[in-house]
C-alpha cells in the first residue's frame, strides 16, 4: 500500500502531495530526510515491515529486505529514492514529467 505524504515534507519533490511505497523508503538508525519513532516491527521471513510514527506527517509503512534490529519505540531515519516518488496535485491526480 502506497504511502501519501502532504504538506512542507512533500514540497522537495514539488509537488503537494507525493506517494512512496514501503520498499522504496530507506531506513537508517543514524541519518536521513525524516525522523520517526518505531510503533511496530513485524519481522516476517525474509521482510521487515515497520510502521513509523513520522515527525510533521504521521504514520508510515516502510518495507526493509531482511531483518532491521529494531522494536518498539526506537528512532529511525527515513529517506525515500528520489527517482521512486510519486506525484499528485492540489485535486489528487497524478503530475506527470
Amino acid at each position: 500500500r502506497m504511502n501519501f505524504v502532504k504538506g512542507e515534507a512533500a514540497k522537495p519533490y514539488n509537488a503537494p502531495t507525493v506517494g512512496i511505497r514501503p520498499e522504496h523508503i530507506k531506513l537508517s538508525k543514524e541519518t536521513g530526510s525524516w525522523k520517526g519513532v518505531v510503533g511496530v516491527a513485524e519481522h516476517l521471513g525474509s521482510d521487515t515491515f515497520l510502521h513509523v510514527n513520522v515527525d510533521g506527517i504521521g504514520m508510515l509503512t516502510v518495507r526493509a529486505d531482511g531483518d532491521f534490529p529494531v522494536t518498539h519505540g526506537d528512532t529511525v531515519w527515513l529517506t525515500p529514492d528520489a527517482t521512486r516518488i510519486h506525484r499528485f496535485d492540489d485535486n489528487g491526480l497524478a503530475v506527470r514529467g
